[in-house]
């Protein structure tokens, strides 16, 4: 229907929620009723002129002065009052205000005639293009019946016609206006939101690329630092490996010689405490070597004892108990051993790091349907709630001496063998961090396979 093109746009113009655009309008409307008012109120009281009713005129523009009141207080509350919800109601009213201002002053030759334009160069502003011109059409037709109250001899026809002429006029020049003006906010508004969405894009891309420079960095750190200690430890074993084997030989020749018995046991325990500086230094060789990261079936049991072993001679490890729970049978994991290792001596470590002397380390194994998990527990003081969400974020730590390397390592290497890196931790009453493994992960179902085997 031809009255649904007006009905429409107005129906969802009146019910969106006011924008940059009216409050600023609505600025600009205060400030044009207050002049309005100003200049009715001096035309009705100047001296000189002699309205036709000078109390009906004050009581008029004194209405007009509180609702102007009231849209200013709307419009101090950074709101838009009544205006933005019934356009068509307010400009009936207002060509009502306009036409009594004429009547009771000068009839049509009276100033206020010219609050017809003021009143369409404000709904022009505000409103639809639609509006202004109903608007100027209820203006027109108000300034008509004007133009039948007053007496014959003051019905001046040109001076009307030129007045109607002038509110059209001025009607199609603001609605285009303010048209334009409409398009170009509208423009502006949407390339500062572009701009915005594209400020916010480079900013989470310079902030991820940061986060992987700074995570490439920490972790070249740890493969420097582990080559290096590589090069040490192999030094070490060298320079002290070709002294203790001929130690070792000299020690053996003579319990061959000497058939004294207190001597013999002597030699004896000399030879069980060099047999162990070269297990230590086996040990130690082996884990400096260059890790591989090959994966190959491993038992997660072997690993945890492999890594124990390394973490028996930590200084820390003074006074306190790790101890190992893990099941006899558990599924082998498609890993890389090393690896692995790595990650799970760096939990055990700080483990230990975390224990008051007499505390305990517990390692446990846990299998499931879905996964296999091994959970490093610690009763020491427990990991703090606020930097919970740091705890692996590389050079983060809270040891006077640390690196902040080795939770950020542990997850990475974890991950690199397709688990997940969890943790549990309530202040005073320690922390498990938990490397969980799916079994249904594998693609080729070595997990399953392995162990419905071992069942």
């Amino acid at each position: 229907m031809p009255w649904q093109h007006f009905i429409t746009p107005m129906r969802e113009w009146t019910s969106r929620p006011a924008s940059e655009w009216d409050r600023d309008a609505a600025g600009l409307l205060v400030k044009i009723q207050w002049f309005g008012l100003l200049v009715g109120f001096f035309l009705a009281n100047v001296p000189g002129r002699q309205p036709d009713s000078p109390l009906l005129l004050n009581i008029l523009l004194s209405v007009g002065l509180v609702y102007t009141s009231i849209v200013t207080w709307y419009y101090f509350r950074g709101e838009v009052f009544l205006l933005a919800r019934f356009p068509l109601i307010v400009s009936f009213l207002e060509t009502i205000f306009i036409t009594l201002l004429c009547r009771y002053d000068h009839g049509l030759d009276s100033p206020y005639r010219f609050f017809y334009l003021l009143s369409l160069l404000v709904v022009a502003i505000r409103y639809p293009r639609i509006v202004p011109y109903i608007s100027c059409f209820m203006h027109c037709v108000s300034f008509t019946l004007l133009f039948f109250m007053v007496p014959s001899d003051q019905q001046d026809v040109p001076s009307v016609m030129l007045n109607i002429v002038v509110m059209c006029w001025v009607t199609w020049a603001a609605s285009t206006l303010a048209w334009y003006l409409h398009r170009t906010s509208d423009r502006f508004i949407e390339v500062n939101k572009q701009l915005h969405d594209y400020q916010g894009q480079l900013e989470n891309r310079i902030t991820q690329r940061t986060k992987e420079l700074q995570e490439a960095q920490a972790l070249l750190m740890h493969q420097e630092k582990m080559a290096a200690f590589g090069l040490l430890a192999a030094g070490i074993a060298h320079e002290v490996g070709n002294p203790l084997t001929s130690i070792s030989s000299l020690v053996q020749l003579v319990q061959r010689r000497v058939d004294d018995p207190y001597v013999q046991e002597r030699l004896k325990l000399v030879g069980g405490q060099l047999d162990r500086i070269s297990g230590t230094l086996r040990e130690l060789m082996n884990f400096s070597r260059p890790a591989t990261a090959e994966k190959v079936m491993t038992d997660l049991a072997s690993v945890v004892q492999e890594a124990l072993s390394i973490a028996k001679y930590y200084q820390s490890n003074r006074g306190k108990t790790v101890v190992s729970q893990m099941p006899a049978e558990m599924p082998r994991l498609n890993v890389a051993r090393d690896l692995l290792t790595q990650a799970l001596l760096n939990l055990i470590l700080n483990a230990i790091d975390a224990t008051e002397k007499g505390g305990t380390v517990q390692i446990k194994g846990l299998v499931t349907p879905s996964e296999v998990c091994v959970e490093v527990h610690d009763d020491g003081c427990g990991i703090p709630q606020e930097i919970n969400d740091k705890l692996f974020q590389p050079y983060f730590t809270t040891k006077p001496h640390g690196t902040g390397l080795g939770l950020f390592m542990t997850r990475r290497l974890v991950e690199q063998q397709g688990g997940t890196v969890s943790v549990e931790s309530q202040p005073g009453q320690g922390s498990t961090f938990r490397l969980h493994f799916p079994l249904k992960a594998d693609r080729h179902g070595d997990h399953a396979q392995e162990h419905q085997q071992q069942r």
